[in-house]
């Protein structure tokens, strides 16, 4: 039986039920399911065949797109080009992964100067692919639905919280979100020892949305019981975790659980290929992320200094860079 619950944001006991079960959740493991999530199936869809045809296009021209320098937000990263387990400290092989991601300037007006270098950086160019416009207006349009179903569930958020529903509401109203296309190319060479598809590191921001396929080498998440357990692929439904920035609110209430993708087991299910899309969602760049007043029992003090969201993002992302 799976760890991970499936939450029906549509729940006919109405909210206050559906924000009970995500709390208790986000209390335990930090990681759900979730189903009657009301995004557009359409653009889902067409996100994700958009997203397959890019990682099926030659190295050349994935290239193109390539990320300028190494700890660039943006772009395109080749296969060994991160290792999430330095985010933790780790010294690790890296990543058997390759990806494309991309952030909140590709909405935002030409004519705006950052404030200070973690403005710069969360708002750095998106370079894009060779090729037409129709790879980018597809994943633009999966960032928007995905933005949306992100601002319903912090409302859910608050009510597990005790607050009001818009309580987060101007903390996220020029959110920082960036969008990660991630391909899990077949295996076809013994890894090194403690390589994965992805190292074991939790997420950053306040909550990630993650679209995933069912495949050999899968997401695994650390249950409380110190053990690895895998996270099902339910379709139509989107995995639902906590980042860093969340278990900082909530003064460790909240779980910002340890994740990995692990390699396929050896035999014919070693050369799975796996596709995903990620939606980080992060709180407004200049946000401040101080102790919630209802995560503090009377007398009790925060656990964390606050910190600016762009700041944290910017320290963790550039944390993950291969160094040459």
């Amino acid at each position: 039986m799976s760890i991970i619950p499936i939450i029906d944001l549509s729940d006919s006991r109405g909210d206050a039920a559906v924000g009970e079960a995500i709390g208790r959740t986000c209390r335990e493991t930090g990681f759900f399911l979730i189903t009657g999530h009301g995004a557009d199936q359409g653009v889902v869809d067409t996100g994700w065949r958009a997203t397959r045809a890019f990682f099926d296009r030659p190295v050349e021209e994935k290239l193109t797109a390539v990320m300028p320098y190494p700890g660039y937000p943006y772009g395109y990263s080749p296969v060994k080009g991160e290792t999430l387990a330095a985010s933790l400290g780790e010294v690790k092989p890296a990543d058997l992964k390759e990806t494309f991601s991309f952030g909140p300037s590709a909405f935002q007006r030409l004519d705006h100067k950052p404030a200070d270098d973690a403005e710069a950086f969360v708002f750095s160019a998106n370079p894009w692919p060779i090729g037409g416009d129709d790879f980018r207006l597809a994943v633009m349009a999966y960032w928007r639905e995905m933005s949306q179903l992100a601002g319903r569930i912090m409302r859910f958020f608050a009510l597990a919280l005790d607050l009001p529903p818009d309580h987060f509401a101007r903390f996220i109203d020029h959110e920082a979100s960036a969008l990660r296309l991630l391909n899990y190319p077949d295996v076809v060479e013994e890894p090194l020892p403690g390589q994965l598809r992805a190292g074991e590191h939790s997420d950053y921001g306040s909550l990630t949305i993650l679209c995933q396929e069912d495949s050999p080498g899968g997401l695994e998440v650390k249950g409380l019981d110190g053990a690895w357990h895998p996270v099902p692929a339910v379709p139509g439904s989107f995995v639902i975790n906590i980042g860093d920035l969340m278990q900082r609110w909530t003064n460790d209430q909240w779980k910002s659980t340890l994740h990995r993708v692990v390699v396929p087991p050896k035999g014919l299910s070693r050369s799975a290929r796996r596709q995903s899309i990620a939606f980080f969602h992060q709180p407004n760049w200049d946000a401040e992320i101080a102790c919630i007043p209802t995560c503090l029992a009377p007398g009790e003090s925060a656990k964390y200094p606050p910190v600016g969201s762009g700041e944290y993002l910017a320290s963790k992302f550039r944390s993950t860079v291969v160094k040459a």
